[in-house]
């Protein structure tokens, strides 16, 4: 303990933890990618690799935008929050708006067909650029955390008064809850778990956390209960309160696969790649579920594994926002965690039966390209601010890296002001 205790005092833990971290999340990715897509891969292109070549290539671009964040000055990031937040709401807008349109548009008892505008579509939850395809959900994220922190940053002690703290937060925010929780409630409960932490590190009052509750509870309510398409909600509810009354080759398919996975995986599984989940008993085996192919080829053991490093990464996130002084970089950094965190249990506690499913992806693990390079640009933002504590931009400060590592990783962060870090730093934390 004392070892530990010593290496966590060092300047830069918190920067080493979290590259450590993200990166072992990442090759822990690619590698079941490959293990849950390589006998689809085979069948449907005869390339076993195709499937995790293209997450590979997501994962460069991801590592491009992690690489650049992390260099980025703090004022880059509220500079460029205000156009984050307008760009997530024009591109949710635009999806909502062409499906609805579709949906208008088609003949009753027949499958909607997307309508085009020009090089852009929507298909469901993807928006189409010509040859872009993205989720806008994702990016939404990361520019709900980043516009919400500069706003209440910039109100202040201003936060304390309700009207003062609402407007344009609240407004703003539950109208973004709207049109992501249209398409993908899952999304919209993710972006739910960041706003919560972001006013939870800004010390917000906890009668704002009830009243906010009690809307979003309404509001969830009534995108489950929306006709539809989307009423497939209700039926992922039944499956998780009452399974027994669900259809298993129907509703609950999907459902009790995972669970028989993880329960065949038993301590160390039945070997990577030896899973039985690639030949086609488990829709999503590679995205939504993966952790349930994790559990099936590695066990619990496995499993434990990945559960300890998004502990790490919580304990990581969290001490970055307790030990940097800018308070921007508090809130953000709190809420890119309790986000990272959060979303992870949510998606586990679906695989395992303990929550409803949602179809949110593993951070850093599912496939899929947009949720993977987003978490990386978020990944490289916190990797930012580690370099930002005050100790550890004092010991870059008196030891600095090679001028040509300066240059190709990352400039040396500015020096923090002369008092020293305790004294400084507020807690991260809500007041009652």
């Amino acid at each position: 303990m004392a070892a530990l205790r010593g290496l966590l005092q060092r300047p830069l833990a918190s920067y080493y933890l979290l590259l450590a971290c993200v990166g072992l999340l990442l090759v822990i990715g690619l590698v079941m990618v490959f293990s849950a897509t390589s006998l689809t891969s085979y069948t449907d292109t005869g390339n076993a690799f195709a499937d995790v070549l293209k997450q590979g290539t997501f994962a460069l671009i991801g590592f491009v935008a992690f690489w650049f964040c992390q260099r980025l000055p703090v004022r880059t990031f509220r500079g460029i929050a205000k156009p984050a937040i307008i760009i997530a709401f024009l591109l949710m807008f635009l999806v909502d708006a062409l499906g609805f349109a579709a949906v208008l548009a088609a003949t009753p008892g027949e499958t909607p067909e997307p309508i085009h505008l020009g090089p852009v579509h929507a298909s469901q939850l993807w928006l189409h650029l010509g040859p872009v395809q993205l989720q806008p959900a994702e990016p939404a994220k990361l520019a709900l955390v980043l516009w919400g922190a500069q706003v209440l940053v910039t109100k202040g002690p201003a936060i304390a008064n309700l009207r003062d703290l609402m407007t344009p937060l609240f407004p703003v925010t539950f109208a973004l809850f709207g049109l992501v929780g249209y398409n993908d409630l899952g999304s919209m409960l993710c972006l739910l778990v960041a706003f919560v932490g972001l006013l939870w590190a800004a010390g917000v009052r906890l009668r704002v956390f009830l009243g906010m509750f009690v809307v979003a509870l309404a509001g969830v309510i009534g995108l489950i209960l929306m006709p539809g398409k989307h009423f497939y909600r209700v039926e992922r509810l039944v499956v998780f309160f009452d399974p027994s009354r669900a259809d298993r080759a129907d509703g609950a398919y999907q459902y009790f696969q995972g669970l028989y996975a993880v329960a065949e995986g038993g301590w160390f599984g039945v070997g990577l790649g030896e899973g039985h989940l690639k030949w086609g008993r488990l829709p999503n085996g590679h995205n939504d579920f993966i952790f349930a192919v994790i559990a099936e080829e590695l066990g619990v053991m496995g499993c434990l594994v990945v559960l300890g490093l998004f502990a790490v990464l919580a304990y990581t996130g969290l001490r970055i926002a307790r030990r940097v002084a800018d308070p921007f970089r508090r809130l953000v950094a709190a809420s890119i965690t309790i986000w990272f965190v959060g979303q992870a249990v949510i998606n586990i506690g679906g695989v395992v039966g303990l929550l409803p499913i949602t179809g949110l992806p593993l951070p850093f693990i599912s496939d899929g390209g947009t949720a993977l390079v987003v978490a990386l640009t978020a990944a490289g933002i916190l990797l930012s601010f580690a370099r930002a504590e005050p100790d550890a931009a004092r010991a870059l400060h008196a030891r600095p890296p090679r001028r040509w590592v300066r240059l190709v990783w990352a400039p040396l962060p500015p020096l923090p002001r002369s008092r020293p870090d305790h004294e400084r730093a507020p807690k991260t934390g809500r007041s009652g």
